[in-house]
């Protein structure tokens, strides 16, 4: 089918020109529009200020549904702001997916608590209900929930063992702003949510996050922990005021408002950016339906969830299906017929040194135990399929316009490698011992 393999001498599968290709996977996308805004704060002098950031605010707030919104001059620093509005503190565990970004858990050192990972569902690639439910101790606080690749976590049971035990819930949206599950926007169902806006994210300023919460305390510690210029006698929470004026978390956090004025701009033009998106991937995948060896990584949108603007794409790769045929192999004949494709997602947080043997603190053992009641190291011998995931998953085009002649290109792409999997076989030196990324990098892909 296809003919011969590109990686074995023969044509491409996409023959598009370069320009039509960089249209295709062109992001972000910026116009006049955000340029004079970004002026507009250079003129003015207000890049330290917090008009403009607090203007972003508000519009943010009342697009995603909350009732407040905190600018952060990054995702990593919105997160950790999330937690210390949760309360966690020395001693205290989070439950984590072992398969996400660094910065949904390794924060949580600097506020002399730990991690607890928590398995992935080998579908949605989130964390896994019933593996949150083994993690738990009388020291768990919170659970960190990531919805990954923009992939909607399960909320209702995670809702459901929160309740149940007590735990407040944090969403990590980095992935999936404005995504929906059943109906519902993501980062409304837990306590706090936190992203990222950076320029390679499907909501991108230039570098930012933000920080939504129903719930004004939590709101109050999140200005209290590093907006120390908003940390006023306005501050309602009387047991933070005490404190005003100073930043408990010592640290500055505050949105640069260049980023403020892009973000604003952004917004403005998201949902319709993400369903021009939904609408090229959905018909990407549909394309390849039923082809053997891969699996589409994406939901039904007919349950009212959807996957956002479908940022860092991946599918589910079955090797048994393709002879055994490694994901290294596949990739690298896929990437030949000119397709953005390579190996694995995120590595498995629990198997790097950060969080096995590293002492940053200076405590005389490692940090991730150097607080706890107990070794959580040990529990890390049960997330197998975090582990696995790395050889389960394969990058695909992250399409940002509906051009079906182009997409059918890359599709076929995937489609001419499984049907001629066998010439790959013989040559094929297989996976390495481990596969993934600690980051992501831009790409086209």
């Amino acid at each position: 089918m296809g003919g011969k393999l590109a990686l074995l001498g023969g044509r491409p599968a996409v023959s598009a020109g370069r320009d039509r290709l960089d249209e295709l996977f062109r992001w972000p996308i910026y116009a006049q529009e955000e340029e004079d805004a970004v002026l507009g704060v250079l003129r003015e002098g207000g890049m330290s200020g917090t008009g403009v950031t607090k203007a972003f605010e508000k519009e943010y707030a009342a697009w995603q549904g909350s009732a407040y919104a905190l600018g952060f001059c990054n995702g990593t620093a919105a997160l950790q702001a999330a937690m210390f509005a949760c309360g966690l503190g020395v001693g205290d565990e989070m439950i984590c997916p072992s398969v996400t970004y660094w910065a949904s858990a390794a924060q949580v050192y600097s506020l002399g608590a730990t991690v607890a990972f928590a398995d992935i569902d080998p579908a949605t690639l989130c964390i896994s209900p019933a593996s949150i439910e083994k993690r738990i101790s009388p020291r768990t606080k919170a659970i960190m929930v990531v919805h990954y690749l923009a992939h909607p976590a399960d909320m209702e049971p995670i809702m459901a063992i929160a309740k149940k035990h007590g735990l407040k819930v944090i969403e990590d949206v980095s992935h999936a702003q404005g995504g929906l599950y059943k109906g519902r926007r993501l980062g409304t169902f837990g306590d706090v949510s936190a992203a990222s806006l950076m320029s390679s994210k499907s909501l991108p300023c230039g570098e930012g996050g933000v920080l939504t919460t129903d719930g004004l305390e939590c709101f109050e510690r999140a200005i209290a922990f590093a907006h120390y210029e908003r940390f006023d006698a306005d501050i309602r929470t009387e047991s933070l005021r005490p404190y005003i004026e100073l930043p408990m978390g010592g640290v500055k956090g505050r949105m640069h408002q260049m980023s403020s004025a892009v973000a604003r701009v952004q917004l403005k033009y998201y949902d319709a950016r993400c369903a021009e998106i939904r609408k090229a991937m959905n018909y990407f995948w549909d394309l390849l339906e039923g082809v053997p060896g891969i699996q589409p990584h994406r939901v039904d949108e007919a349950t009212g969830s959807n996957m956002a603007g479908w940022y860092a794409a991946r599918g589910i790769y079955r090797a048994e299906e393709l002879g055994g045929l490694s994901v290294t192999r596949f990739c690298q004949a896929v990437a030949a017929e000119g397709a953005p494709c390579g190996p694995g997602c995120n590595s498995a947080l629990h198997t790097h040194p950060l969080f096995t043997t590293a002492d940053i603190y200076g405590h005389g053992k490692p940090t991730r135990i150097a607080n706890a009641a107990r070794d959580v190291r040990e529990l890390d011998g049960d997330l197998a399929e975090s582990v696995r995931a790395g050889s389960r998953t394969y990058s695909i085009p992250w399409l940002k316009q509906f051009r079906p002649d182009l997409i059918e290109q890359h599709a076929e792409a995937f489609r001419k490698v499984s049907a001629n999997y066998g010439e790959l076989l013989a040559d094929d030196p297989g996976d390495p011992k481990t596969i993934g990324h600690w980051h992501f990098y831009n790409s086209r892909a």
